[in-house]
């Protein structure tokens, strides 16, 4: 397999890579994009702010809890065919976005069309990963996938900001350049992507209960998160309270399930090969004959790999992007409510930060074969902890250059550098029918990060300004006034900022403390970090394998 990879023609390897990245690119412009319209779409299809919200969040928690089922469908039944399939799924319903004319017909299509990145993410890490062994090139692969978000924020950003204001077709015009984006995606991939090979699984059945319990527990959990400030009652409301402790059970519930179901499978290896370390319990061997035990849709050795450096990959993502989504959403706010600059001014000022990510993921793709992993990803979160540290003592006063010009350079850094490092490691570990199930959980480690992060921010920014408020003697409602609003909102922006801080921070603790993973990207990075061979081998049965233990349990008898 590895011999057929490594003979890939050049422009062939190359368009892989460029398809790939372009559907990160559309996925991460589909959001992007929107974020700057948002005012101009709450005025033309009069959406009460309230409601707004959801204009931006149906696609990504459409997008985040469906990766890990979609994840596992394209291991089985092939990364090319979810590829295709979820592009013209994207295509579609990005083009139906740009004809609505209400808000909840918006809302339904954006969250169909989080659908199609859902599918397109996990896949591509999963063609990567598969078409370029470990080496050189699989880590300018991965570099350049990573380099498709900073690109994709960027393109979303200023072309979201420039076609409003300056095309006829205002709001909708992002959409029509996501839909193209996609088409080109679409079109690499017909002529560059390697047949898919059949899954070397034996059992392709599809774990169906846990993906409906991993996919419900995400969908009411992100849910809450995006809805617990603006409910009538905040975090006191009962459905709020409600559905946090369903999707917290269901979650639960999805990590036993998925445990039992690894227990199961090496139940049936063990009556093929004994192993006394095997698990062969009675209630294994007992679900077996009266309850579906298809493979599990995420095995739960999966985060104990490597010596549980894995399960620290997927953490520190997750804190990584709590840090840097809040920046992102808080930067936002803060010139455009605080300052008062226009969306396009907004925009300027975000332009070095897409820069720095192209220039980073460069950087990552020369040197990942040279700087140990652990130095790079700590390096990384300090930095984007730093650029909210930056706003959280930020002086209103002080120009652009001050504090604005190096938080935008720093912030992306540590988003890149755990993207890039952390899918390469991750792609290490995984066995060759995991590969996008391990992407796929990757992904959905930033996806629940971006959730959380906005939303414990928000919590400390809503507290602050109340008390502020509060020790004035004004009531929220009637902060209505010029200077008001500004002496009391900045502390108020502070502890937002702080907050994305001390997120950052404990991402680099962790990462110092717990991670240590030298050179990867290199086919001797092995000899380099012991870590990185600590994979499973895949388990193949034979057919003269099955006929000896059949004989042996006939001996027995």
């Amino acid at each position: 397999m590895d011999e057929k990879r490594s003979e890939l023609p050049l422009w062939r390897s190359i368009l892989i890579i460029f398809s790939c990245t372009l559907a990160m690119i559309a996925n991460i412009t589909a959001n992007s994009s929107l974020s700057v319209s948002l005012p101009t779409i709450e005025r033309e299809l009069r959406i009460p702010q309230a409601a707004l919200q959801w204009v931006v969040s149906a696609n990504p928690l459409s997008n985040g809890c469906l990766l890990l089922l979609f994840g596992r469908l394209a291991d089985l039944y092939g990364r090319n065919k979810a590829f295709l399939l979820g592009s013209l799924w994207l295509l579609a319903f990005t083009l139906g976005c740009a004809f609505v004319n209400d808000a909840i017909t918006l809302d339904i299509l954006r969250g169909f069309q989080g659908l199609g990145g859902a599918a397109t993410i996990p896949a591509s890490l999963g063609i990567l990963a598969h078409s370029f062994p470990p080496g050189r090139a699989r880590a300018l692969a991965f570099a350049t996938f990573a380099a498709g978000a900073p690109l994709g924020g960027g393109i979303g950003t200023v072309l979201g900001g420039v076609l409003t204001e300056l095309t006829p077709q205002s709001w909708r015009s992002p959409f029509y350049v996501g839909a193209g984006i996609t088409t080109l995606s679409m079109v690499g991939a017909l002529v560059s992507f390697n047949p898919d090979q059949p899954s070397n699984e034996e059992d392709r059945r599809v774990d169906w209960i846990g993906a409906f319990l991993v996919t419900a527990g995400l969908v009411l959990i992100v849910f809450v998160l995006g809805q617990g400030e603006v409910a009538p009652k905040q975090w006191s409301t009962p459905y709020i309270v409600g559905l946090l402790i369903a999707g917290v059970v269901l979650v639960a519930l999805f990590i036993i399930w998925q445990y039992h179901l690894e227990g199961v499978q090496d139940t049936s290896q063990c009556l093929l090969y004994p192993n006394p370390r095997s698990r062969c319990a009675s209630l294994s061997l007992l679900a077996m004959r009266h309850l579906p035990t298809p493979p599990p849709i995420m095995k739960l050795s999966l985060w104990t790999r490597a010596r549980g450096r894995v399960a620290v990959v997927f953490c520190v993502a997750f804190l990584n992007w709590c840090c840097f989504q809040a920046w992102i959403y808080w930067v936002t706010l803060y010139y455009q409510n605080y300052v008062g600059y226009s969306p396009l001014r907004t925009v300027v000022r975000m332009v070095p930060m897409f820069v720095t990510g192209l220039l980073c993921n460069a950087f990552v793709a020369l040197f990942v074969g040279h700087i140990a992993m652990t130095v790079l990803v700590a390096c990384g979160t300090t930095l984007t902890g730093c650029a909210c540290l930056l706003f959280a003592v930020i002086n209103p006063n002080a120009p652009y250059w001050a504090f604005g010009f190096p938080s935008a350079i720093i912030a992306v850094i540590g988003a890149d550098f755990v993207f890039a490092c952390g899918t390469m490691y991750v792609a290490k570990q995984c066995l060759p029918h995991e590969q996008s199930v391990g992407g796929a959980v990757f992904q959905t480690m930033t996806q629940i990060g971006t959730a959380l992060g906005v939303t414990v921010s928000t919590v400390v920014f809503d507290r602050v300004l109340e008390s502020k408020a509060t020790k004035n003697g004004i009531s929220m409602e009637n902060l209505t006034s010029v200077e008001e609003p500004r002496r009391l909102t900045l502390p108020a922006y502070r502890a937002a900022f702080w907050t994305g801080f001390a997120f950052g921070i404990c991402a680099c603790l962790l990462t110092v403390i717990f991670l240590r993973v030298g050179v990867i990207g290199h086919r001797d990075s092995a000899s380099l970090s012991p870590t990185l061979t600590d994979v499973e081998e895949p388990i193949t049965v034979t057919n003269s394998a099955r006929e000896s233990a059949v004989e042996r349990e006939k001996e027995k008898a």
